[in-house]
């Protein structure tokens, strides 16, 4: 959602200035920034450069707050003392205030997960009951994934992944609302219609399913909301978590950079500096599919899995630099345990090469454009016709996994967009839009019979042991 937002603006006076609830569920993008925040949700006034509630993550400290400022006066300021650094998973992160409440704790809430958040940072500021925290005034808009703290010109956006977004005038709803604990896993899961009884004048509901249309109001109101900037559409959701690259697996000095939901990653120019990304999820078992193509590339660009991620990225190491690691070079090489041999051809910034990963029979498999190198045959099963290496199976490994890995093997930078199923390069949409056998996912090239994208609907049917 970097740079592009959604907004509504409040023609009609609010059911209350005092009394309203939020919902969203959103999947952290890198939050390596040094300073500003990642706006989630943001209420302001055109012309007004002070009045201001936010509901935002702090990038220093990736403490949730949220504030309402009115004038010179603080009313609200909450702020966890837990921090959100997970980027791979969905959060419900929701708030209520009800400034009537007697009861001064309870007036402005935070949930997150369905559970109310009472450890707050010890300089929280509770609210003064009966003062309006709602702005009624037709100037008043609000703003998802983006704020601006009362100046009309946006400066924070929020950089990852939402769904599911409520914003409910006139009732203040528990975080229970929201959601449910699953009986048998025991983790808090979306319910995508909770009960509202009322939405109120201003109130509004955003699936945001409609990947032609993500600020449809799903909500009785069915209020016209507006995109400023451009929104990427993702098939990544609450429901069905799908990789991205991890922004936590990171050298110890020049960080990769990461974006666009921590699909695209760029490897910095320092020395030695090799790598580029790893999945969040990792492989154990079954087949998996992913695309990558690179938008620059720097020295030599390589593309494969790796064993034990977590060291790749802290020795700042590129894909197959040991016998756990296996890539595919843009110079046309593959590549295990830092030893080069002669395999496909040579590919650029204009293709796109596809990655088959098969853990029953122990192969890997890459494709340029769709044309599988060395005459290779993904669905051969253990005959393994033109695979381009024999793995080691993934408990073998050091971490016990294998994750889909990027990097550049030069001093140069290479910036690398995968797409996991989500059907994007980056900001560009694929063409072809081929789901996998499961029907799940947007790939350029359709993932060859058997093989799956990796997501967690996937992992579980699929995902073998």
């Amino acid at each position: 959602m970097a740079t592009a937002y959604i907004e509504r603006g409040s023609e009609s006076s609010p059911t209350s200035e005092q009394v309203f609830s939020f919902s969203a569920w959103v999947k952290l993008g890198d939050g390596g920034a040094t300073s500003g925040r990642d706006m989630i949700f943001c209420q302001t006034r055109d012309g007004v450069t002070t009045d201001f509630l936010g509901f935002y993550i702090k990038e220093t400290t990736r403490a949730l707050h949220l504030e309402c400022v009115s004038g010179s006066t603080t009313i609200i300021d909450l702020v966890t003392t837990q921090v959100f650094r997970d980027p791979g998973a969905w959060y419900n992160l929701a708030f209520n205030i009800n400034m009537a409440d007697s009861t001064t704790d309870d007036r402005a809430q935070i949930f997150v997960n369905g559970t109310r958040v009472t450890e707050l940072d010890t300089n929280s500021i509770g609210a003064t009951q009966n003062i309006n925290c709602m702005d009624d005034n037709a100037s008043n808009r609000t703003r998802i994934g983006a704020g601006d703290t009362g100046n009309t010109g946006v400066v924070y956006y929020y950089d990852g992944d939402m769904s599911h977004v409520h914003f409910v005038d006139g009732v203040a709803y528990a975080g229970s609302n929201w959601g449910s604990t699953d009986s048998t896993s025991g983790i808090w899961k979306i319910d995508p219609e909770p009960t509202v009884s009322s939405y109120g004048n201003r109130g509004f509901f955003l699936k945001m399913e409609d990947r032609t249309n993500l600020d449809l109001d799903s909500s009785p109101n069915a209020t016209t909301l507006t995109t400023s900037g451009t929104l990427t559409a993702t098939y990544d959701n609450p429901s069905n978590n799908f990789a991205t690259l991890n922004p936590l697996n990171q050298p110890t000095a020049t960080k990769v950079v990461f974006s666009n939901g921590n699909n695209t990653a760029v490897s910095q120019n320092a020395g030695s500096s090799y790598f580029g990304g790893t999945s969040t999820l990792g492989m154990v078992g079954g087949k998996w599919y992913a695309e990558f193509k690179a938008s620059n590339l720097g020295g030599g660009g390589m593309v494969g899995i790796n064993g034990m991620p977590g060291e790749q990225a802290r020795q700042n190491k590129q894909v197959g630099y040991t016998t756990s690691g296996f890539a595919y070079v843009s110079d046309g090489n593959k590549y295990t345990n830092l030893t080069p041999s002669a395999y496909g051809n040579s590919y650029t910034t204009a293709n796109v090469i596809g990655v088959a990963v098969d853990l029953d029979n122990l192969k890997i498999y890459f494709a340029k454009d769709n044309t599988w190198q060395d005459s290779g045959d993904p669905t051969s099963g253990a005959t393994g016709t033109g695979a381009a290496f024999t793995i080691l199976a993934a408990s073998a490994t050091p971490y016990g996994h294998y994750a889909f890995s990027c990097s550049d093997d030069s001093s140069a930078s290479s910036t690398w967009d995968v797409n996991f199923g989500n059907g994007y390069f980056g900001t560009t949409a694929v063409t072809s839009a081929e789901a996998d056998g499961a029907g799940i996912g947007a790939f350029e090239f359709a993932p060859p019979t058997g093989y799956y994208a990796l997501c967690t609907k996937n992992i579980k049917a699929y995902g073998g042991a």
